[in-house]
């Protein structure tokens, strides 16, 4: 399989959503600049004035939704090389269950074709996982790394290596041995079970890996998305807001720092100087990649939010996309997120890349089951996820309490 690298221009229907959004929001900035300074005379707003400042953040969050789904779709790199499936042999199976091939092939998974189903191509397994990608938020932020075994293990350093300086032929003094732990990256299995009908199997010119994978793509996201936000590590990724967390400064390894919004179950009167202290709680080398990670509710709570000068703090991007910014920094939304309410942990702030790591083991495997749901064919399709924080101090929470 070849890809196409060079990507398309945006087309006249992207720019012309693009141009409806920026619209919108300096319609929005306009009623809330109105609502503020209603509430600055007279400490509240207009009922009308409200409804309509919400109308407008309602439609900014779905014509940005819908202008990130076009970009993917304009964007998407063409496949050359493909007439449909990945192999000869894999189209047998999947149109009409002949595995013959594919056992001639030894592509056969460690378990039985009734048990464990059978491993799909190199081919179809890149385009499962690319199409995840687009749809999963945490993933598409952190690092990713792929494994042949059940679990990743990772060496860490605690600290304690020192380094010095020396002329070219001067001595060297002994430095200290720096003190290493080791973390672990399970992976749970992952499953979805996508139905066919027999005219998609029957016809020629479907793409059926290009259908397994869409599929398969937004179940799989989903489940991934919460997993890598919350999970317990238990037949699942561990998500980062289910580690301990103290607050910045007090936190040991394997703990996470928050700092406090400075009201119970939400911003004090100062919410722009709470965010402030959240992008400065990691270290300078955190910063240069961070970014805020929150739900479209916190969104549309930052997206009304002024600085000192009287500039929004949250700004669209003005090409087609690209993340929205808050406060300069890239701002990724993440539904699985809490929202803003008494002790929850409803804004992220850090380096993903660096902090967070997804495990993918290789390989997934299809059971092709036409029986169970006749006339459908089901595609029993599971792959090995894992997750978990590499980097405890490269993100930072803000916890909504007083504190």
């Amino acid at each position: 399989m070849t890809r196409e690298t060079k990507m398309s221009a945006p087309n006249s229907q992207t720019r012309a959503a693009l141009h409806d959004f920026l619209s919108a929001f300096e319609q929005f900035k306009s009623a809330n600049d109105q609502r503020l300074s209603e509430i600055e005379k007279r400490r509240n707003a207009d009922v009308l004035l409200e409804e309509k400042v919400a109308r407008i953040d309602a439609a900014l969050t779905r014509q940005k939704a819908a202008l990130d789904r076009m970009h993917v779709d304009a964007s998407r790199p063409a496949l050359s090389g493909r007439k449909g499936v990945s192999q000869p042999g894999w189209n047998a199976y999947v149109r009409r269950g002949d595995a013959s091939a594919l056992i001639e092939a030894k592509a056969l998974s460690a378990g039985s074709p009734g048990d464990g189903g059978y491993v799909a191509p190199p081919e179809t397994e890149a385009l499962i996982n690319r199409l995840i990608s687009e749809s999963s938020p945490i993933r598409a932020i952190a690092s990713v790394r792929q494994t042949t075994s059940h679990t990743f293990r990772k060496p860490v350093s605690l600290g304690g290596a020192a380094a010095g300086w020396s002329a070219e032929t001067g001595s060297r003094t002994e430095t200290n041995t720096p003190e290493l732990t080791l973390i672990e990256f399970p992976t749970a299995e992952l499953y979805a079970m996508p139905a066919a009908t027999p005219v998609i199997l029957d016809d020629a010119l479907a793409d059926v890996d290009q259908w397994l994978a869409e599929e398969v793509r937004d179940v799989f996201a989903a489940e991934e998305g919460k997993a890598f936000v919350s999970g317990n590590g238990t037949n699942q990724p561990r998500g980062f807001l289910s580690y301990d967390k103290e607050p910045e400064g007090t936190q040991s390894w394997g703990e996470i720092g928050y700092v406090a919004s400075g009201a119970a179950g939400d911003f004090d009167e100062d919410p722009v100087d709470a965010l402030i202290d959240l992008v400065y709680a990691p270290a300078t080398a955190y910063r240069a990649n961070a970014r805020f990670v929150m739900n479209r509710q916190t969104v549309s709570r930052v997206r009304k939010l002024k600085d000192a000068d009287g500039h929004y703090i949250w700004q669209p991007s003005t090409v087609a996309g690209e993340a929205a910014s808050l406060m300069g920094y890239p701002l990724t939304e993440a539904e699985d997120m809490p929202d803003i309410g008494a002790n929850q942990f409803a804004i992220a702030f850090g380096d993903f890349e660096r902090g967070y790591l997804v495990v993918d083991r290789q390989g997934i495997e299809v059971l092709r089951d036409p029986y169970s749901a006749k006339p459908y064919v089901l595609f029993y399709t599971t792959k090995r996820v894992g997750g978990g924080v590499q980097d405890f101090n490269a993100i930072k929470l803000m916890k909504f309490a007083e504190e």
